[in-house]
């Protein structure tokens, strides 16, 4: 089975693999921009706003899960089938190319996250939009058992993998009102990578992820770097968790309690 994580010497030796860059930004930057800059040799561009996630709504959070036929059809036209395998990487420690890796792998492809991102790649970068073929890939429907919904998370173990300082409600970028949903444990995830964006060594993150029990769930601010907790978990062969999709954007926009520090 592949693992959720694969490492540049990987890619060498499966040169089948098809490339997604899935970087996102909270701030003023262009993603697509940024891919067109530089990117790795054959990879196409996945626009996580567009395919893998839904309208932001205050209701929903900003970035729900999408439609599943919006995602099949993202795949599609970026040239990803059913029967391909998909290696996806960022600028950010793989906590944003998570996301298509864990939607793809809950819906039972072949899919794992470039350990250390675009900063991990050696060899040479390309500058212009790669067009694959559309592809055929099938819509199916999300696994309910791995999602959660606001009214669904009284009485479990609840993982932030948000930055400490905004668990603790000290700054609060982009969402309603700042803190964490009371009892959460706060596992930032871009710590559990070294500078170079590369995941620790197995015992230190065995440290960070000990406390987590069956049946956890993670989220963040939006839903999406707590893909990243999930794949770790499974990294380390540790309880599967769940996602709660609307996360502290969605908790936020409503009169539930919140902690900060």
């Amino acid at each position: 089975m592949l693992p959720p994580f694969v490492d540049a010497s990987w890619i060498a030796d499966h040169p089948e693999a098809v490339l997604a860059d899935v970087r996102s930004y909270l701030d003023e930057r262009d993603e697509r921009e940024a891919y067109l800059a530089a990117h790795l040799p054959g990879a196409v561009f996945v626009d996580l706003n567009r395919f893998l996630a839904g309208p932001p709504t205050l209701a929903d959070g900003r970035h729900p899960m999408p439609d599943p036929e919006v995602f099949a059809e993202g795949m599609r036209q970026a040239g990803i089938g059913d029967g391909d395998t998909v290696v996806a990487y960022d600028d950010d420690s793989g906590v944003m190319a998570a996301r298509l890796v864990w939607m793809l792998r809950i819906t039972g492809h072949r899919a794992a996250v470039l350990d250390g991102g675009i900063t991990s790649w050696r060899g040479l970068r390309e500058t212009v939009e790669v067009r694959r073929p559309r592809a055929a890939f099938t819509a199916v429907p999300w696994p309910a058992e791995l999602l959660l919904d606001l009214g669904d998370l009284e009485g479990l173990q609840l993982v932030d993998a948000r930055p400490a300082e905004r668990y603790r409600g000290e700054v609060e970028p982009v969402d309603a009102r700042p803190g964490h949903i009371p009892g959460a444990l706060n596992v930032p995830v871009r710590e559990s990578s070294d500078d170079r964006g590369v995941l620790l060594p197995v015992a230190r993150l065995r440290e960070r992820y000990a406390p987590l029990e069956q049946g956890w769930v993670s989220y963040c601010g939006s839903g999406v770097t707590a893909c990243h907790a999930l794949l770790v978990a499974e990294h380390l062969r540790l309880p599967q968790g769940r996602l709660y999709a609307g996360s502290w954007s969605q908790w936020a926009g409503t009169d539930r309690p919140a902690e900060t520090g």
